[in-house]
């Protein structure tokens, strides 16, 4: 079990030193720099691109560059902060994360940016498995759901209120102030945190450290997302994607190999044998999916096809990621109670029907048709990430608290990054094949929509590739044609996903409390 680290008794004595809410204040503030990060980037992308004069696949690095470096390192950052000392490693996240966020808006070049955004996705994997550990020895048992579905909260506050912040901050100051809110709010973390955060670690974690397991571990994940992203841009049936993927099956073998032969693995694959920490990481990532491929895919349609404003687009959002405020506690109240089956079976079931509902908004729906499946999108994502994570770090052992964290953490970034490549590869197929004869029944000439036929790239993005110069008539009809191709393909991805949730609703009835504080701990 965990045990809390002797402190000089000056120390214990300090007012606030361990206190279980002003410790959750310091990792919600933490947290939320993470979240703004989720959704302000993709408001400065159009203004980072003009500066630097980006093109469309250096831009996606922006983004892809961070992915990558979080993805891979969550779980080998869990287990530095259950051996080294969860404190220590939430606090290192919290400056280098404020710090690299400064150096972004420093940048002189596109090159620098991506290079800080690696840097800040390193941080960010130190800085959020060790909250997650944190509050999982901090807080009594009957107390873990809530102080998990606060943090849920502060992540949903942050994310909802990202679009809109960066949109005032790009329109009204510079794109590199949105990175520089970080730096305030870092300090404040910091400062905090190193006054009321009390120290822990895994006693038993000291001694040789798993470095082949986090080799192998680390390039497997690589190969995974490095071969989702190539495949949302190439497709899945591309040679890149394909080498990436039979390279990461062959090292998630070799790393499972691994880990059964060491003393002390990087990740006890013991802890898979709780039914209930499994089927709650695969519906993180199925959750995941579901939320992060609908807002990209929701924020091209409200942008691109009804022709908002970045700050519009964000504000038509909130009645999906404000929602996510109050589910995040609600879904707490209901884990208390009945268990995390329950809420992640209705978190499911509620994704399911929003995402159906979605998939049949034509070209020119009114905004009245679509807030209300907003709305039970943030009451879903709300369950299912609050019980699921209660279910993976409620379920795995106090001293492997860091682990858990680390693959909760995990989980959602894979489940973001299938959600954007393959629902994007859906839409993007889906464009090609109806793009000619929407644009022909639009009244766009053969021989003209022959030509345009080959921008379902562009479509696929919800733009109208009109050629300068072209007369309106004729600019109505490629815009029409192209927009009912790219609802073609949005109804197209979205269904799909829709019969995925309702899917993992089955997977969710797996799912149960543990009959100890941590099921399955003594098989660790």
């Amino acid at each position: 079990m965990t045990q809390v680290l002797e402190r000089p008794v000056r120390a214990r004595e300090r007012a606030g030193h361990g206190h279980p809410w002003l410790t959750l204040l310091a990792v919600a503030l933490g947290v939320m720099m993470v979240g703004l990060d989720a959704t302000v980037v993709a408001i400065a992308n159009p203004a980072i691109a003009r500066e630097f004069g980006a093109s469309l696949s250096g831009l996606q690095w922006v983004t892809n560059a961070y992915l990558l470096a979080l993805a891979v390192t969550l779980i080998p950052a869990g287990k530095i902060a259950d051996r080294f000392g969860r404190r220590r490693t939430f606090l290192a996240g919290v400056v280098g994360f404020a710090v690299s966020s400064v150096l972004i808006g420093l940048s002189g070049g596109l090159g620098a940016v991506i290079f800080w955004r690696v840097v800040q996705g390193f941080a960010g994997a130190l800085l959020q498995p060790a909250s997650l550990a944190i509050l999982r020895n901090t807080f009594p048992a009957e107390r873990l759901n809530t102080a998990i579905g606060v943090w849920g909260a502060t992540l949903g506050v942050s994310i909802a209120g990202g679009p809109i912040v960066a949109g005032l901050l790009v329109e009204n100051v510079s794109w590199e102030s949105v990175f520089f809110v970080n730096a305030p709010l870092g300090l404040v973390a910091l400062a905090v945190g190193m006054w009321v955060i009390r120290e822990s670690r895994d006693d038993d974690a000291r001694g040789a450290f798993d470095l082949a397991g986090v080799a192998l571990l680390t390039g497997a994940l690589f190969a995974l997302v490095w071969g989702l992203i190539r495949a949302g841009e190439d497709g899945f049936g591309a040679g890149v994607p394909r080498v990436s993927f039979a390279v990461a099956v062959v090292l998630f073998a070799a790393f499972v190999w691994q880990e059964r032969r060491v003393e002390r693995p990087l990740l006890p694959l013991s802890l898979f044998r709780s039914v209930s920490l499994s089927a709650a990481t695969g519906l993180i990532v199925l959750g995941f999916f579901a939320m992060f491929g609908t807002i990209f895919f929701i924020t091209l349609y409200l942008q691109q096809v009804h022709g908002m404003s970045p700050v519009d687009a964000g504000v038509r959002l909130l009645p999906m990621t404000a929602v996510f405020i109050v589910a995040s506690p609600i879904a707490g109240v209901l884990t208390n109670r009945f268990g995390p089956r329950v809420p992640l079976a209705l978190g499911m079931a509620f994704t399911a029907v929003a995402l159906f509902g979605l998939s049949r908004a034509g070209v020119s729906a009114p905004y009245v048709e679509l807030w209300p499946w907003f709305v039970l999108m943030g009451l879903a994502f709300g369950m299912v990430i609050v019980a699921g994570t209660e279910a993976i770090v409620g379920n795995a052992p106090p001293r492997l608290a860091g682990v858990a964290g680390g693959l909760q953490q995990t989980a959602s970034q894979v489940g973001g990054v299938l959600g954007t490549s393959v629902l994007g590869v859906l839409l993007s197929g889906r464009v090609g094949d109806v793009l000619f004869g929407r644009l022909t029944d639009a009244g766009v000439p053969d021989a003209a929509a022959q030509r345009l036929a080959g921008q379902e790239g562009l479509v696929s993005q919800g733009v109208a590739p009109v050629p300068p110069g072209t007369p309106e008539p004729a600019a109505d009809a490629i815009t029409a044609g192209s927009h009912q191709a790219f609802m073609d393909g949005f109804q197209a991805s979205l269904t799909v996903a829709a019969a995925v949730a309702a899917v993992a609703v089955l997977a969710a009835l797996f799912v149960r409390r543990g009959s100890s504080p941590v099921e399955g701990a003594a098989a660790v």
